[in-house]
């Protein structure tokens, strides 16, 4: 007999051997259908798979992130099998559940290219394989057995796999006519995969790498109703709508040119206002929590980024290297602002009392991304980072962390961020040849982020392995209006590359000592965070936020003196005002107008100018009446000003 210890910490007994289905069946008939894996002993295992020892379980349903993983992988080798009767003689990849759906890299080979149109016959063949309702069958196996399978079979991508694995750890997954290298976990069978979307076709070069040849990506995503897909539909739609690129090229925040360069966005005039806004925004919370502003250059010396082991860590691919003149100077495009900050620290003796010193700086930075990778704003080439550093005593260190949670949680609420996740990142438990910096300093930074939170009441989830490599953090991904996730916010600390620049400060017992630092983005970069704030509310920005509030809309040429005049007293008021004076219909200005998001659209004519007043139409709501320009000033500030006093309460 084996004792299962359940979630509430109930222990059953049951005969070696027993699955986690059967030990659903035990607890509810109901249970047993909704069951999609199990965790045995803190690792997901398939619900067949023997328990032959003692040991700690919870079982995953639909609701679960660890469900959907296996009920998504499983439907990648759905698809894969699919492929493969479809396409005899295919090459295949990986085929990783992701955050919606799945896809598999494929090669079909020279003399098929897959495209749009081959998708409902990729698709049509997988619902006629789920219903099958074939068995996901697992299978140990010997590394000269899987090297010989996929010899035999003659897949090149599959044999550079498995020769980086250990023999005794390799696993087989074989579910009807198809057999895959995976460690796991899967679906008992294809049974409960009843809706089934093929998404899109895409291109990926294999392992991520461009100078491997370029595969076939297949995206698709299955569920266990055809209302929960029905339902995915309808928000997929709605994400298109609210796609940042689109809405960003409409109301022209940004542009992109191949003659600047990939992944190197253009911020036109209104966007420009807009990232002005945020940044200000930004900056006005900062100087109340005690922050300096500093700038530093775009370019390093390479000798920084060696100091400060990121060089080491990531390569010098991850770095693009600036051509100089002179002979033995090897500078850098600037990739991370930290190492310019520890050097700023040392450029005076610091005492205790000096700390902590907060520096802040809207930084631009420079990353290479795959072309393949780059989308939008979202993942670009060069991006701002609202970064800061903190440089504190270790007994400060706690506090100084929880003033960083309060200022992102007020940029949060401030931009109706109202849905969010937080999760501690530590280290991979088991390979800690990734991390720089002692045990000790790790388990310091690590303990304080925890106790921090627990201090601010916040719940959070624990993800080893997500860590930064000089130090723990605390990440905040927000679920915006249609329920998908976005990192964002992030905060790190660091005991790491004080002790790698030698960065100090005199005590007050007279002896030098090693400050902490903290990294902290509330934003994340300017880039994505507007991308996010864009589709977040369709381009519809707070008011007090928005690029232009107010739009004047003359009826005809013979009013654009008197709209002129009104769009001039509002600037001056500090309304943002724009002039609509093309030589259209009025009906066709307001059209175009609101397409554009302007919170206020003013309409004037014959009336307006002689008695000084505005028509008011609130983008939404429709028409508010007319007022004088002074009572419509009086208005939109009073509006503004409720926007921002609920930001504050």
């Amino acid at each position: 007999m084996v004792k299962i210890t359940l979630p509430d910490n109930s222990v059953r007994e049951y005969e070696a051997g027993v699955t986690g289905l059967e030990i659903a069946k035990s607890i509810s008939p109901r249970l047993a259908k909704e069951v999609l894996s199990i965790s045995v002993n803190d690792e997901t295992w398939d619900l067949t798979r023997p328990i032959n020892t003692d040991a700690s379980i919870k079982l995953y349903k639909w609701e679960d992130d660890e469900g959907k993983h296996a009920f998504w992988h499983s439907s990648a080798h759905l698809m894969a099998e699919a492929l493969e009767a479809l396409y005899p003689g295919m090459k295949f990849g990986i085929g990783p559940s992701i955050e919606n759906g799945f896809y598999y890299d494929v090669d079909p080979g020279e003399d098929i290219v897959l495209r749009d149109a081959d998708m409902p016959r990729i698709e049509a063949k997988m619902k006629e394989l789920a219903r099958q309702k074939n068995a996901y069958v697992r299978t140990e196996v010997s590394k000269a057995d899987a090297l010989k399978y996929f010899t035999d079979k003659d897949d090149e991508y599959k044999l550079e796999l498995i020769n980086e694995l250990e023999d005794g750890t390799i696993t087989f997954y074989k579910q009807g006519a198809f057999t895959d290298l995976c460690r796991g976990p899967h679906l008992p069978s294809t049974e409960v995969v009843k809706a089934i979307k093929v998404l899109s076709i895409a291109g990926a070069y294999w392992r991520g790498d461009e100078t491997r040849k370029q595969l076939t990506r297949v995206y698709a995503i299955t569920f266990p109703k055809q209302k929960m897909l029905d339902e995915y539909m309808v928000r997929l739609e709605e994400a298109q709508k609210r796609d940042h690129r689109k809405i960003g090229k409409e109301l022209e925040l940004f542009a992109f040119s191949q003659r600047v360069g990939q992944g190197l966005p253009l911020w036109l005039p209104k966007g420009a206002k807009l990232r002005e806004r945020l940044e200000n925004f930004l900056k006005k919370v900062q100087l109340q929590y005690g922050y300096q502003q500093v700038i530093t250059p775009h370019i390093g010396n390479k000798e920084l980024y060696v100091t400060s082991g990121h060089y080491a860590k990531y390569g010098k691919d991850s770095f693009q290297p600036i051509t100089t003149p002179t002979e033995g100077e090897e500078f850098l495009l600037k990739p991370m602002n930290c190492p310019h900050h520890c050097e700023i620290y040392k450029v005076k003796p610091v005492s205790y009392k000096d700390l902590p010193i907060r520096m802040a700086e809207f930084g631009t930075v420079y990353r290479y991304e795959q072309s393949g990778e780059l989308h939008g704003l979202t993942r670009v080439r060069g991006f701002t980072q609202d970064d800061a550093h903190i440089f504190c005593a270790p007994d400060q260190l706690k506090e100084e962390f929880k003033k960083v949670i309060d200022i992102i949680l007020y940029i949060f609420k401030a931009l109706d961020f109202k849905d969010f996740i937080t999760q501690v990142s530590l280290r991979d438990q088991e390979d800690r040849s990734k991390y720089i910096g002692s045990d000790e300093n790790w388990e310091k930074a690590e303990s304080a982020i925890v106790e921090a939170c627990q201090e601010r009441g916040m719940e959070t989830i624990v993800e080893y392995g997500e860590a930064a490599f000089y130090g723990p953090k605390l990440d905040f991904m927000v679920r915006d209006a249609i329920g998908r996730k976005w990192q964002l916010g992030t905060i790190q600390v660091d005991y790491n590359l004080p002790e790698r620049f030698e960065l100090e400060y005199m005590g007050g017992d007279g002896v030098k000592h090693r400050p902490v630092m903290i990294h902290r983005a509330p934003f994340g970069s300017m880039e994505r965070f507007v991308a996010v704030l864009i589709e977040h509310t369709a381009g519809k920005f707070p008011l007090w936020l928005t690029p232009e509030q107010v739009v004047v809309l003359p009826i005809s040429e013979k009013y654009n003196d008197y709209a002129k005049k009104v769009s001039n007293v509002l600037n001056n008021s500090d309304i943002r005002s724009v002039l609509d004076d093309r030589n259209e219909k009025i009906g066709r200005k307001i059209r175009d107008n609101e397409l554009k998001r302007i919170p206020f659209l003013l309409i004037v004519g014959e009336k307006e100018a002689e008695t000084n007043t505005v028509s008011v139409r609130k983008q939404g709501d429709g028409d508010k009446g007319t007022m004088t320009i002074e009572e419509f000033s009086e208005f939109i500030n009073k509006e503004v000003e409720e926007q921002l006093s609920a930001i504050e309460a």
